[in-house]
């Protein structure tokens, strides 16, 4: 846990100013040396929100799941077939016709049902789901990802080149659309070169340094409400090990081991706390 904190710390002390409280940055990676697999991801939002981790146990027809979010509703999380997911406000678009946004907690339904990447996307399709104000990131165990959008009345589908899947709050497939360019995305895309460039060893610790620039430090935005990064998660994808940070603090770090609490069969929520 020691080494834990010392990373918490060396992420948050690199923060920048933040620039808007309902960000995202996604990251799905994987160490070419090694083959493991890791996924980060800081959820931006306003800080009065009851942010919870939920974890569902196996049953006969739904794998065991993890989940982080609010008000009923996943924002990101993995199962134990190690399909992980998240999503990013984007601009909004055109709805598709015969498709429309979920009614139900889609991403709890998706890791309930779904074990690799092309499943989730059948899932979609099937339900006639279609994302008009943001776009989902999907990645697997078997180093299979994929950023999905729905634009200008089409589902585009962006797949991962090489070993790394970056998103943030511009649509890949439409970037003059708005919050474009992407001081964030750029930021984890060249700390990510220094990072393999350097030659040291890669984990999760060294990779979750790569959203230096990606968190928010919370701050008044509007009417007296403030706003910032609400959590930060980062998960060893390989190993099955899950670490959260709540609001940019190295004293409110969350550590997992999702082996174990995948074969609980109770029921589980994780207030996230100051």
């Amino acid at each position: 846990m020691k080494q834990i904190r010392h990373f918490f710390f060396a992420f948050f002390v690199s923060l920048v100013i933040p620039v808007s409280s309902m960000a995202c940055s996604v990251l799905y990676y994987i160490d070419s040396q090694t083959g493991k697999i890791y996924a980060v991801n800081s959820e931006d939002y306003w800080y009065d929100v009851d942010a919870y981790i939920r974890i569902e146990p196996q049953s006969k027809n739904k794998f065991a799941r993890l989940w982080y979010g609010w008000d009923d509703f996943a924002q990101g999380g993995i199962n134990q077939k190690g399909l992980f997911f998240d999503a990013a406000v984007t601009p909004e678009q055109e709805k598709i016709k015969g498709f429309s946004n979920p009614k139900n907690n889609l991403g709890d339904e998706i890791l309930a049902h779904c074990s690799t990447v092309e499943e989730a996307l059948s899932f979609l399709e099937k339900e006639k789901i279609a994302l008009n104000k943001s776009h989902m990131m999907f990645g697997d165990q078997t180093g299979n990802a994929v950023v999905v959008e729905w634009v200008n009345g089409e589902r585009k589908l962006h797949w991962i080149e090489g070993n790394k899947l970056i998103m943030t709050n511009y649509l890949l497939s439409e970037p003059k659309a708005g919050n474009y360019p992407c001081h964030r995305y750029e930021s984890i895309e060249s700390r990510i070169a220094e990072m393999e460039k350097s030659g040291e060893v890669i984990n999760l610790l060294k990779l979750g340094n790569t959203f230096g620039q990606a968190g928010q430090p919370g701050r008044e935005l509007e009417k007296g409400r403030v706003g910032g990064t609400v959590y930060t998660s980062f998960i060893d994808i390989t190993d099955n090990k899950f670490f959260l940070s709540y609001k940019l603090s190295n004293k409110n770090v969350i550590q997992l081991d999702l082996n174990t609490e995948f074969s609980k069969s109770n029921r589980q929520k994780i207030e996230l706390k100051e």
